[in-house]
C-alpha cells in the first residue's frame, strides 16, 4: 500500500538508533524524506549515508535536545534546507532509572529535561511550519511505564505519562489546522539501549526469558520495525486521515492482556 508520504519531510528525534532509526528507514521506504535529529553524529551520519546510497533523500541534523534553542535551530535548518516540514515524530528518550527512594529532586528534574521538555520544544517550533502544509501530523512515542508503572523510574514514567496527556491536549488544540496528533505506546522492544540494560544483570538470557514469557502474543519482544510501521501508518493521511488523539499500544498484548492471563 502506497501511504502517500512521497517527498513529505518528517523530523524524527532520536532517529540515529533503535526505534528512531527504524522509523527513519520506514519513512524512507515510503519515499518520504526523513530527518535524523540526534546528538550521536557518527550514528546519524552513517544512517543518512546508508539511505542516500540506496537512492533516498535524507538529512542528519545534530542537536542537544535538552536545549530549547538547539531544538529551534534544528527545526529552522530543516525548513531552510528542505523547504518544508510536514510531520514530527517525537521519539528521543531514555529510561534513566531515576526513582523516588534512590533518586533526588535534582535528578528527577534532569530526567524530565531528557525525556519530556524537548517533546514540547520541538512541537512548538515545528507548529508554524506544520500549519503551512496539508495534512500535518505529530506522532509521540510513549511507553507502557506511563500506564503500568515499573518501579524505580519516576522521571521516565511521569515524562511518558505527560506525553500521553499532551497527545490528547495537542489533538484538541490543533484541530482547527487539521494537524493530527497520536501516540504509540510500546512495551518491550529490543533496541541497543534495551540490550545495554539486559547486560547489567548477572544472567541476561534468564532475565530476557522471564520478560518474554509475560508477553501474551507470540511470547516475543516487539520489533522496532513494528513500531516504525505503526508510525508511518499514523503519519499518513491516506491510512490514518481520521485518527487523532489516540494512544496505540503496540506491545503484543502486554499491557491489557498480561494481567488477565496471569
Amino acid at each position: 500500500m502506497d501511504l502517500d508520504l512521497r517527498d513529505r519531510v518528517v523530523l524524527i528525534s532520536g532517529g540515529a538508533k533503535g526505534i528512531g532509526a527504524a522509523i527513519v528507514r520506514a519513512v524512507a521506504g515510503e519515499k518520504g524524506t526523513p530527518v535524523v535529529l540526534d546528538r550521536d553524529a557518527a550514528a546519524g551520519e552513517s544512517l543518512v549515508a546508508e539511505l542516500r546510497q540506496s537512492g533516498h533523500r535524507a538529512l542528519f541534523v545534530p542537536a542537544e535536545l535538552t536545549s530549547s534553542e538547539s531544538c529551534a535551530q534544528a527545526v529552522d535548518r530543516v525548513v531552510r534546507e528542505l523547504g518544508a516540514l510536514h510531520a514530527l515524530v517525537n521519539n528521543a528518550g531514555v529510561n534513566d532509572r531515576v526513582g523516588l527512594e534512590d533518586g533526588s529532586p535534582e535528578g528527577y528534574r534532569a530526567s524530565l529535561e531528557r525525556n519530556l521538555f524537548h517533546f514540547y520544544d520541538l512541537a512548538h517550533h515545528a507548529l508554524p511550519h506544520l500549519r503551512r502544509v496539508q495534512a500535518g501530523a505529530i506522532v509521540n512515542i510513549a511507553s507502557k511505564a506511563a500506564v503500568t508503572g515499573q518501579g524505580g523510574t519516576s522521571g521516565y514514567a511521569s515524562a511518558k505519562g505527560a506525553i500521553l496527556a499532551l497527545t490528547r491536549e495537542w489533538a484538541v488544540e490543533l484541530l482547527p489546522y487539521g494537524i493530527r496528533v497520536n501516540a504509540i505506546v510500546p512495551a518491550e522492544v529490543m533496541t541497543p539501549l534495551y540490550e545495554s540494560w539486559l547486560a547489567t544483570f548477572s544472567s541476561p538470557d534468564e532475565k530476557l526469558n522471564a520478560i518474554v514469557a509475560r508477553i501474551p502474543l507470540g511470547k516475543r519482544m516487539t520489533k522496532p520495525e513494528e513500531i516504525a510501521a505503526t508510525a508511518v501508518f499514523l503519519l499518513s493521511a491516506k491510512s490514518a486521515g481520521h485518527i487523532t488523539g489516540q494512544h496505540l499500544f503496540v506491545d503484543g498484548g502486554y499491557v491489557h492482556l498480561d494481567r488477565a492471563l496471569g
